[in-house]
């Protein structure tokens, strides 16, 4: 909801900007997150425990941008994006079996009866420079720039839990086994606020009198920090990069 509100207000904020945009462009990116850190690092933990596959968090980054000229080379853009995956997963290496009131994980080669989800989304609102070297009176408009933003982000597990915290001791006529409590939890650091950077590169090609089609590469830098249910873990990376296809209108 808070993130929904923020929106609002940005929506709100740059309307009665409108009449002096000059662009106004909607785009679908294709968001490949760096996902990358050490042994505290949350996305590697997750993978390597997991059934979650990387390729799982890449997808699709709907944008929104007016664009504001300052002269022929030079443009101001204001600009949102959107991005959200979830998806289930299961612990590869244990089973969950009950023991008197207590479920624990057991060693298991096929695993998958101990699921949960993980959720991670972020939305930058950026303010951007961008630059036209050639102008915009040509067949095709090279363009670069760069800017810094507010993201919002998310990051959320849901479900079925194994505290490796803990180790129990399980005997077993064939030996004794080590296992782990496994408890119901959700984790969440929900619409929180970091500042971040962006760069991106492109070229506009003209397919109408006021309508170009806008092919680009952009680059986000977000490393955030946890401080509520994952504490403890290295900054998050949300450092990635999208391939994008946009339609910009001209007034």
């Amino acid at each position: 909801m808070k993130k929904i509100l923020i929106t609002l207000a940005l929506v709100l904020l740059i309307l009665p900007l409108a009449a002096s945009a000059n662009i106004f462009t909607i785009r679908y990116g294709y968001f490949v997150p760096r996902m990358s850190g050490g042994p505290d690092s949350l996305w590697n933990i997750e993978f390597e425990n997991m059934s979650f596959k990387k390729s799982a968090y890449q997808g699709g980054m709907l944008g929104l941008a007016y664009e504001f000229f300052m002269n022929r080379n030079l443009s101001l853009v204001l600009s949102v994006d959107f991005y959200n995956r979830q998806k289930g997963g299961w612990y590869l290496d244990y089973t969950k079996y009950q023991v008197d009131d207590m479920f624990f994980a057991f060693p298991d080669f096929f695993g998958g009866s101990i699921v949960h989800t993980f959720e991670v989304s972020q939305t930058p609102i950026s303010l951007s420079f961008k630059i036209t070297p050639l102008g915009r009176r040509v067949r095709f408009v090279p363009y670069f720039g760069g800017g810094v933003g507010l993201h919002l982000w998310t990051v959320r597990i849901q479900g079925e839990i194994i505290d490796f915290s803990d180790p129990w001791i399980y005997s077993d006529p064939g030996g004794d086994i080590t296992v782990y409590p496994v408890y119901y939890a959700l984790l969440e650091e929900q619409n929180r606020i970091s500042i971040g950077y962006n760069a991106f590169a492109g070229v506009m090609v003209p397919v109408g009198s006021r309508t170009t089609l806008d092919l680009g590469f952009r680059y986000n830098f977000l490393k955030a920090k946890f401080r509520d249910s994952f504490e403890g873990f290295e900054d998050f990376d949300f450092n990635g990069y999208s391939l994008v296809l946009g339609l910009n209108f001209w007034f």
